[in-house]
């Protein structure tokens, strides 16, 4: 299984494009989680706008390891990484990647009010 530390162009272009990550979680007992959610890349970072109430929002304030993995299983690409959760006003290159892509304002989001950012640790694509 090739480790790309640095992100090929088609690999780039993928999280540009596609609509859906897979998130893996560990809940404080130890059992994964594991949830689709909308995400954008953003000068090297994935970021994600989720609800902080969530499985997953309460599982990354106590733990901030994640693995995230785009859906299309016959080309992985997996990220393993930490999480942080940037405080508001929210970056506008973020705010925007996420209008352009889903036609979402997450700034104006009262549901969704946590953004997660995602710095890569490993890359793995085969």
């Amino acid at each position: 299984m090739p480790n790309d530390d640095a992100l090929s162009a088609q690999a780039v272009k993928r999280l540009q494009t596609e609509k859906i990550i897979w998130m893996a979680t560990v809940r404080p007992g130890g059992r994964p989680h594991l949830v689709p959610v909308w995400f954008v890349l953003v000068e090297g970072r994935i970021y994600a706008c989720i609800d902080p109430d969530s499985v997953k929002g309460r599982n990354l304030k106590e733990n901030p390891n994640i693995s995230v993995a785009l859906e299309e299983g016959k080309h992985p690409l997996i990220c393993e990484g930490q999480t942080g959760f940037p405080p508001k006003p929210w970056p506008a290159a973020v705010v925007g990647a996420f209008l352009s892509k889903y036609e979402w304002d997450i700034s104006t989001d009262d549901r969704y009010s946590a953004l997660i950012e995602v710095t890569p640790v490993k890359w793995m694509s085969w």
